[in-house]
């Protein structure tokens, strides 16, 4: 059997660093054909020797290291040709790391090519979704999630003949679950970054904080299995065993449980519709005693009624509430606004976008511009 070609757009990341440890767990099953990695060249130069990938894409400052260096054998792009490297024939599987709306281009060449694409980027989904999956169903492109949660549902719905009644998103509740509303101004950076379950980057760890990143999911869940906004539910559920449950008519309930480690989502994406050995231990329920269960709190949680307003009303305005979440966090992580700013600031730019139903791509790009200037403009004025 030849081996699977793969192209990591943001290997240097945490789900590009569990992708090369599942192939590692597989030897010879894969073949390493891209990397691309952002600012981290030099951990980027190390899988490079041992991958060994043809095509290679780096920001400015690795692009003139390797320049200098010329390793042989290996074409280089800069950051801004990804597109180009989603495309390539020679890569059968994509997996989409990479952060923010810059991964909506890649995303869009590799359906448009056909190609396997495991995306753990939200932000191109809750951008341009409908598009994503329109594109993919017209040029056969498979579209598997690798966020815990889409790959639950996703497992839950293989083989199913009948449509889910919905779909429970479960999210462990973030650092703030159990902070009081009234405390959250005494919140300081430190306070939202200490997640109590895990470590990730700055970014989604706010999201995770405001719960904005579950409202992307919910976002991300229409468009990827064609549900509507009220066919989505959100569930607390502090364990994280159950990543997520489908819902159908006659009432029964389908989970999928495991581990809380993304390499397990990340293999079953590349092995589809195989499962194999992960070297992941299952859950010891004897050992946990319970599984607990609460509803969100919209109060202490805004962001997430937002973001289901946006998966309600469609067209531009999730594009916004994406942008506005990105440059507002920014601020925060800099120590320009505190933490219950956020919302507030969002909920402006919201406000104030006038939604393009059916947009183009040149139209979504308009909209996150928009809101980008906009939530500059606000963050200038505080």
């Amino acid at each position: 059997m030849n081996p699977c070609r793969i192209a990591i757009l943001g290997s240097t990341g945490s789900i590009g660093l569990n992708t090369l440890k599942v192939l590692d767990q597989h030897p010879g099953r894969f073949e390493v054909v891209a990397l691309t990695a952002c600012n981290n060249f030099k951990l980027l130069e190390k899988q490079i020797k041992k991958y060994k990938p043809k095509h290679v894409a780096v920001g400015d400052l690795g692009l003139s290291y390797f320049k200098r260096i010329r390793p042989k054998g290996i074409k280089f792009y800069s950051l801004g040709d990804t597109a180009a490297i989603a495309s390539l024939k020679e890569v059968d599987t994509l997996i989409i790391a990479m952060r923010s709306a810059e991964a909506l281009k890649p995303f869009l060449a590799a359906v448009r090519a056909g190609k396997r694409v495991a995306p753990a980027n939200k932000e191109a989904l809750v951008i341009a979704g409908g598009m994503i999956m329109s594109e993919a169903r017209k040029y056969h492109a498979q579209v598997i999630p690798v966020d815990s949660e889409q790959s639950a549902i996703f497992q839950c719905l293989d083989g199913q003949r009948a449509l889910p009644a919905f779909v429970h998103l479960t999210a462990s509740g973030g650092p703030l679950r159990t902070v009081a509303l009234k405390d959250f101004k005494r919140m300081t950076l430190k306070n939202i970054l200490a997640h109590p379950r895990w470590k990730m980057g700055p970014k989604i760890t706010v999201d995770s904080a405001t719960l904005m990143n579950k409202g992307f999911e919910v976002i991300e869940a229409k468009h990827l299995f064609g549900l509507r906004h009220d066919q989505i539910k959100v569930l607390i559920h502090p364990e994280a065993i159950i990543h997520s449950m489908v819902e159908f008519l006659d009432g029964s309930l389908l989970a999928q449980l495991g581990a809380t480690d993304m390499r397990l989502p990340i293999q079953y994406a590349l092995t589809y519709p195989e499962r194999l050995q992960s070297g992941i231990k299952s859950p010891d329920f004897a050992l946990l005693g319970q599984l607990t269960f609460e509803l969100p709190d919209l109060k202490k949680f805004p962001a997430l009624g937002l973001a289901f307003e946006a998966a309600r009303r469609g067209g531009t305005l999730p594009a916004v509430l994406n942008a506005a979440d990105e440059e507002v966090v920014d601020a925060f992580l800099a120590r320009k606004i505190d933490f219950l700013s956020i919302y507030k600031i969002i909920e402006k730019v919201f406000t104030r976008h006038t939604i393009v139903k059916d947009p183009s791509l040149e139209e979504i790009m308009q909209a996150d511009e928009w809101a980008r200037r906009e939530t500059k403009s606000i963050l200038e004025n505080l």
